[in-house]
């Protein structure tokens, strides 16, 4: 026997604020989860650092762009998804029309496929023998628990659970609410305020005009066999030279020539270094060499003394 038609669904008909609210409501899903995943990925870089990974400024990453994503479109999304509710609330034909089953079908697809594919990224890690660091596993369940949640929300869409239950839906809107809110605030506990980021690229600053000045110290030495008496004596209106000065207050870095071949630099620092090596003074090295410019907070001086072996003095010409 034929199936009667029913028929709401027969006549359901999307309508133009039907299909952009549907989409707008998925865009914002996907890049909301996208910018979640993101911001986690970042806190656990951050968190467990790897030696072979640069450890910059955390907020010169994909931080402030996934924070700033997920401030605006959670609110977004769930304001889209309050709307659409009562509109099938209203009128129950909206429930099936072809541009929400469509959205939810992909919504699942989405969700179920980033679970299978997040298992076999795992299951290959092992399988090859790699080690399976603490990083690489939350990273693993991070986007298992979000694609997991995807999937059984969206599924139970599907079947109708929301819409006979409106208090769950709330209830599980304000709950995504509260969880975004709750890793953005994690964030400024992880990683530092943006103001503490912004004191952090100051001293780094100052740690480049330091190594900045050093090697033109050393070239000076080079040419002169002498160190200058005062920094200004560096300035070189020919190479276009210009001494820096403290990017925060303006003034001059600390400058002390201590012997025929060595000296003293000093600025005056936000916040300790985050670097690990805590060595005292050590001979000055090539440029692009690792040197010990770690700090404490405060004034900072590095003493340098120049190798005469490794820089010998440049040869002037014989006229």
């Amino acid at each position: 026997m034929e199936r009667p038609l029913d028929n709401n669904r027969a006549y359901a008909r999307a309508t133009p604020k039907d299909f952009f609210l549907w989409a707008g409501a998925m865009v914002t899903l996907y890049a909301g989860v996208v910018s979640f995943i993101t911001l986690l990925f970042n806190y656990i870089n951050y968190s467990f650092p790897d030696p072979l990974r640069y450890q910059g400024d955390p907020y010169s990453s994909g931080i402030p762009y996934a924070m700033a994503s997920l401030i605006v479109l959670t609110p977004v999304f769930m304001v889209l998804m309050r709307i659409i509710r009562r509109n099938i609330a209203s009128d129950p034909s909206r429930n099936e029309i072809w541009v929400r089953r469509w959205a939810l079908f992909l919504t699942v697809f989405v969700a179920g496929a980033t679970i299978v594919v997040d298992l076999i990224i795992l299951l290959t890690t092992f399988l090859s023998g790699e080690e399976l660091t603490l990083a690489f596993l939350l990273k693993v369940l991070v986007v298992l628990l979000v694609a997991g949640a995807g999937f059984l929300h969206f599924l139970a869409d599907l079947r109708g659970y929301w819409t006979s239950n409106a208090a769950q839906a709330r209830m599980v809107n304000w709950g995504v609410g509260v969880l975004v809110l709750v890793s953005i605030v994690a964030g400024f506990v992880i990683v530092g305020t943006p103001q503490d980021a912004r004191l952090y690229r100051l001293d780094q600053q100052k740690v480049n005009d330091l190594q900045s000045i050093q090697w033109q110290l050393v070239n000076y030495w080079q040419q002169k066999q002498a160190l200058p008496a005062t920094l200004s004596e560096l300035d070189d209106p020919l190479s276009g030279f210009v001494v820096p000065t403290d990017v925060q207050t303006g003034e001059s870095y600390g400058y002390e020539r201590t012997s025929a071949s060595s000296f003293r630099l000093c600025a005056d620092f936000n916040e300790a270094s985050r670097a690990n090596a805590n060595d005292s003074a050590v001979p000055y090295r090539y440029p692009g060499e690792q040197q010990n410019w770690s700090h404490e907070t405060g004034e900072v001086c590095f003493d340098r003394t120049i190798d005469p072996e490794r820089y010998p003095p440049f040869t002037k010409p014989a006229f």
